[in-house]
């Protein structure tokens, strides 16, 4: 598993590695090899024409946020052979139960910090100041 991160964010990157990555970079680089898929977090509409440029013809780029800024344009070649963008929005609950089942067998592992919902201005606070690693997740 790959990870990208905001160019010369060695503490996330450590972290990446930390949870199973195996390379890390910024998104300003390109991996070791071409990807089968990438998976956007980011808000960053920048990241698409670079995420399909890191990846196999035939593979997906995932826009996973509920929004992004504008997608630049970009030359048709890096779309060619079959290539997809793709929303949340339109993944398919069949896709999501796909991608569950295969998580453990890749070897992701994830990190979160508990919250209660009481706190969930703290854990935005934390989010924004960089005092959080991995997701945070709200409890009743």
């Amino acid at each position: 598993m790959f990870a990208f991160t905001r160019p010369g964010d060695v503490h996330t990157q450590d972290f990446a590695l930390s949870l199973g990555a195996t390379w890390v970079g910024g998104s300003d680089q390109m991996p070791p090899e071409l990807l089968d898929a990438a998976i956007i977090f980011a808000t960053v509409g920048a990241l698409v024409p670079l995420a399909l440029k890191a990846i196999r013809k035939g593979g997906r780029v995932v826009c996973a946020g509920i929004h992004m800024s504008d997608i630049p344009s970009f030359p048709y070649d890096i779309l060619w052979e079959e290539r997809q963008i793709l929303s949340v929005a339109n993944l398919t609950r069949h896709d999501a139960l796909e991608f569950l089942h295969v998580v453990p067998k890749i070897g992701i592992r994830t990190k979160t910090t508990r919250y209660p919902l009481r706190q969930a201005n703290q854990a935005l606070d934390d989010l924004r100041a960089g005092r959080l690693e991995g997701a945070a997740v709200l409890t009743p």
